[in-house]
């Protein structure tokens, strides 16, 4: 059986709804994840077990969603040489900036990428392209699916040209 090459990480079962799109991308470039709930803050243990195991276990890349204070990408980081991308989550007080503040603003050493609040497609995407520099066949897949959006652009702007007459 082959190994989970991304682990993603939800601070609660609630992030779900946002997080599975990252899931959803790894699938449709066929890439192996596994999925999981470890908070920062209510199982901060949990958390730490998993960013120390998750080399071991083949993980290449983390991709942790939280909201609020958003601990949890740098918790992992903190406990993980593993490169680790933060998606921070819409709610709260501050919907979603207190999070993306929270994540974006690592202190020296503990480096996270950081996505667009509710960012987990663009997450899984950056996880993919981390993946594909020692994997020419993802590498090739990324390719193919650049080349698909520039097409689909392609199209919607003849189509604008040709509905609004030429202008």
């Amino acid at each position: 059986m082959e190994k989970n090459r991304v682990g993603i990480v939800l601070g609660s079962d609630s992030d779900l709804p946002v997080m599975e799109e990252a899931a959803r991308i790894l699938q449709d470039f066929g890439v192996s994840y596994e999925m999981t709930i470890a908070s920062a803050h209510r199982s901060p243990d949990l958390a730490a077990e998993y960013a120390r195991s998750a080399e071991e276990r083949g993980i290449e890349v983390i991709i942790a969603g939280a909201g609020m204070a958003a601990h949890l990408p740098g918790v992992l980081a903190a406990y993980s040489c593993l490169p680790v991308i933060g998606v921070p989550l819409k709610g709260g007080a501050l919907n979603g900036l207190d999070s993306l503040y929270s994540i974006v603003q690592m202190p020296p050493g503990v480096p996270v990428a950081t996505v667009a609040i509710d960012g987990a497609r663009n997450a899984a995407l950056l996880a993919v392209q981390m993946l594909s520099i020692k994997d020419p066949e993802l590498r090739e897949k990324f390719r193919a699916y650049k080349k698909e959006l520039a097409e689909k652009t392609a199209k919607k702007a003849e189509k604008l040209k040709t509905e609004s007459g030429g202008r």
